[in-house]
């Protein structure tokens, strides 16, 4: 058997096993121990199961997924996203579907704290989601907005996904952060401008909150002021090489803690929840990781990678219609796997591909996390609505991914643009240089 047709069953069994439902990490690594130990034998497959552990392990950068992970648990504990609706909600609520924007706003500002989806959505459905029902807001509507909002946590840096594909890729993880800031806020206003006009039509949909004063309009901005904080400090020593990602990661899960500890928020047992959780989520994200190098190093000596590069060159297609392809691809795979086993399983493969056919890997971070985005949002996983499922199980999760349907196709928008101005993530990384 040739190599690369043994590269090819070691793929096919790795989706068998997926298909399964044997955890992606474990898959990996049974597929890589199992490639490795034909190929060299099985001592030294062990070998390179430990080489490979040390490695990941070992890696600075792996430091960052954790403290960013334990940055967004302490957020959120410490209710700094219901500081954050509150304040926006005086300023917006009254427009049409007012609510349902600022849960689109307040979870973009939030997940910059947070750089997690699924912390950001429980923030803020579980604050959220009492007030819509108070205004008798649209069920559709409100719970789509809340979960389509989460999204945006994981493009608006920090962001723990673009974090995981800069430690695998080894691409610039300040260049990836700059790079999603223009797409995250374009994606921002795609969503809040769907909103006002859908609610501007039919205002039963969302109805408009009571009026503030100005007085109270500016007093809320002080809400604001942690959060802001934090983000400020963590993004702006990293833009003005003060500190590497990873020690702003760990400055931001200190301020997390002292602001906190003053307004006595950050109890005990909320600290202990946050350190596990934290360390539950770090673990799973490391197997991971662990195992798709472990299996790209099997990979790599199939050759099957570059006979697939290959054979695209030969057939000449449009740069575009291999884009295309990929969306595709991510689609269905976002149906079945979830965000981090969608990079991992096709990053071996594609990577290389991306970067033969001239397309920037710090594009290409963004180009994929747009992707996760969707599968966040798109049936039959869409993890953000069984979240918000949780918040309001009266709900049918049918009638939630009714509402995210709008938003999935402003998100295709989105990547779109991206495909054909892809200046729209590289022009501010490069601007920030010169």
């Amino acid at each position: 058997m040739s190599l690369q047709w043994m590269g090819l069953l070691a793929i096919v069994f790795l989706l068998a096993l997926i298909l399964l439902r044997v955890p992606v990490a474990i898959a990996l690594i049974l597929i890589g121990f199992a490639g490795n130990g034909l190929l060299q034998g099985i001592a030294p497959a062990v070998t390179q199961l430990q080489l490979v552990t040390w490695e990941v392990a070992g890696n600075f950068a792996m430091l960052t997924i954790p403290m960013f992970i334990w940055m967004g648990q302490l957020a959120h504990a410490t209710g700094l996203g219901r500081d954050v609706f509150y304040s926006f909600s005086t300023w917006i609520g009254r427009a049409p579907g007012g609510l349902a924007v600022t849960s689109i706003v307040s979870s973009a500002s939030f997940g910059a704290v947070t750089g997690s989806s699924i912390a950001t959505v429980m923030a803020m459905g579980n604050v959220l989601m009492p007030e819509m029902k108070r205004y008798r807001y649209d069920t559709a509507l409100a719970a789509g907005s809340l979960a389509s909002g989460g999204v945006l946590a994981i493009l608006i840096p920090p962001s723990i996904p673009l974090v995981f594909y800069g430690a695998w890729t080894e691409t610039s993880i300040g260049d990836l952060f700059v790079a999603g800031i223009i797409p995250g806020l374009l994606l921002t206003f795609l969503f809040s401008a769907y909103v006002l006009i859908h609610c501007k039509l039919n205002p039963s949909l969302g109805p408009k909150t009571e009026r503030y004063s100005w007085r109270q309009k500016w007093a809320s901005l002080r809400y604001l002021l942690p959060a802001t904080s934090v983000l400020v400090f963590v993004l702006g020593s990293i833009y003005a090489g003060i500190a590497t990602p990873t020690e702003a990661a760990a400055a931001g899960v200190l301020g997390v803690m002292i602001i906190g500890l003053l307004t006595h928020r950050l109890t005990v047992k909320k600290f202990i929840e946050s350190i596990e959780q934290s360390a539950s989520a770090s673990c799973n994200i490391f197997l991971l990781l662990l195992g798709g190098v472990f299996f790209s190093r099997f990979i790599a000596q199939t050759g099957i990678t570059e006979s697939m590069i290959a054979a695209i060159a030969q057939l000449d297609v449009s740069p575009y219609l291999i884009i295309a392809v990929l969306v595709l691809m991510y689609l269905v795979l976002g149906a079945v796997l979830d965000t981090f086993g969608m990079i991992l399983l096709t990053l071996p493969f594609v990577f290389p591909l991306i970067l033969s056919l001239g397309y920037d890997p710090v594009w290409f971070g963004i180009f994929i996390v747009m992707m996760i985005e969707l599968s966040l949002i798109t049936p039959p996983i869409g993890i953000n609505v069984f979240v918000m499922h949780r918040i309001i199980p009266e709900t049918s999760i049918g009638t939630i991914f009714k509402g995210t349907f709008p938003f999935v196709l402003l998100t295709l928008l989105a990547i779109v643009l991206l495909v054909l101005f892809p200046e729209m993530a590289l022009w501010l990384p490069a601007a920030m240089k010169s």
